[in-house]
């Protein structure tokens, strides 16, 4: 099964102002970790309970961090890291980094949709997710 984003709908349970098809069960882990990249929270589901994804994202904020002070790269929004079977995509927000996991292979279709869907992920608020009947802190 693939998820995807496109402009369609708005997902009311996650009160998000962002517009996407993407459904709250497309998502199978969230984790955030905080600006120097390091995890604080796991989310999982019962589809899905482990976090083996959570140490990519790690190790990719850990690279993030790596080359950029080694090659002066700055304002890191995103990124996405396909897995075999699910994709992680990272978002730098405010205050931290946060990381989904998504079943399939997750793409945009245009530059519109994926704005529109980092805005989707950004507006994900931690106490809606503690409450929310599709995760389990873990």
């Amino acid at each position: 099964m693939m998820a995807h984003a496109s402009v369609s709908c708005i997902k009311p349970a996650l009160n998000s102002p962002a517009e996407t098809s993407l459904e709250i069960t497309d998502i199978l882990g969230v984790a955030l970790f905080d600006l120097s990249g390091l995890p604080r929270d796991y989310f999982v589901t019962e589809e899905n309970s482990t976090t083996h994804w959570v140490q990519i994202v790690f190790q990719a904020l850990g690279l993030r961090s790596l080359l950029s002070s080694s090659l002066e790269l700055e304002d890191f929004h995103q990124v996405t890291i396909k897995l075999e079977a699910t994709t992680a995509i990272v978002v730098r927000r405010q205050q931290d980094y946060i990381a989904l996991q998504f079943k399939g292979q997750m793409m945009t279709r245009n530059q519109m949709d994926e704005k529109q869907f980092i805005a989707f992920i950004e507006a994900l608020d931690l106490d809606q997710l503690r409450q929310h009947p599709h995760f389990r802190v873990n």
